[in-house]
């Protein structure tokens, strides 16, 4: 209740004062001048916390400073040399200036945003991800550790069954099998070698 007291207070004061400056009879506060009445050169603290710690002192070398009207007489002579320059230049050449600095600015425009537009495609092209990590992550997967790969063997091969094993009989006699069958094509020569080689493969654990 007490903050909406005092917020109704302010916005009638506001009210207030918004009226008084909106009246007809209330001069123009540009049209008034403001004179200081009090110069010292002792710090004002209440100045420095009035301009955030902009003004320490309130004295007869910066009042000119802060209540200036006018530019500094400098600035005023380039401004009339100016101006002066200005009025000798014709209305068609000053035209032609004119387009020219026109065309000038928007060339300048159009390869600031072709820039702009270049780093921003550039930034989407970089910022594009070009694979699935869910496809990296089971390929790492399948490769170190093997996962997601079948157990299952074609038939025929030797694989991880050793010599001494039973199952390493069944496949020397497949191979001394392979040996009676002839090829056709083939002399009959070349036939046991062949045989010795798959017995030879037969034998070995599987890589």
């Amino acid at each position: 209740p007490s903050v909406l007291d005092s917020f109704a207070l302010l916005s009638g004061q506001l009210n207030t004062l918004n009226k008084v400056l909106k009246h007809e009879k209330t001069p123009l506060l540009r049209n008034q001048v403001i004179i200081p009445l009090v110069l010292s050169p002792d710090r004002d603290e209440e100045i420095m916390r009035q301009t955030e710690g902009r003004v320490p002192v309130f004295s007869h070398e910066v009042v000119p400073d802060h209540l200036r009207t006018k530019p500094d007489p400098e600035v005023e002579e380039q401004e009339k040399q100016l101006i002066t320059d200005a009025a000798r230049i014709s209305p068609d050449v000053a035209q032609k200036q004119i387009q020219s600095l026109n065309k000038m600015c928007s060339n300048l425009l159009e390869k600031i945003s072709k820039e702009e537009r270049e780093s921003e495609s550039g930034g989407l092209r970089q910022n594009k991800q070009t694979f699935n990590p869910a496809d990296t992550n089971a390929l790492v997967a399948a490769v170190a550790f093997g996962k997601g790969l079948s157990n299952r063997r074609p038939p025929g091969t030797g694989g991880s069954v050793q010599s001494g094993q039973p199952g390493a009989g069944a496949i020397i006699a497949g191979a001394s099998g392979m040996q009676q069958v002839p090829m056709s094509g083939a002399p009959a020569q070349q036939q046991p070698m062949l045989a010795g080689v798959q017995m030879a493969q037969a034998g070995q654990p599987g890589k």
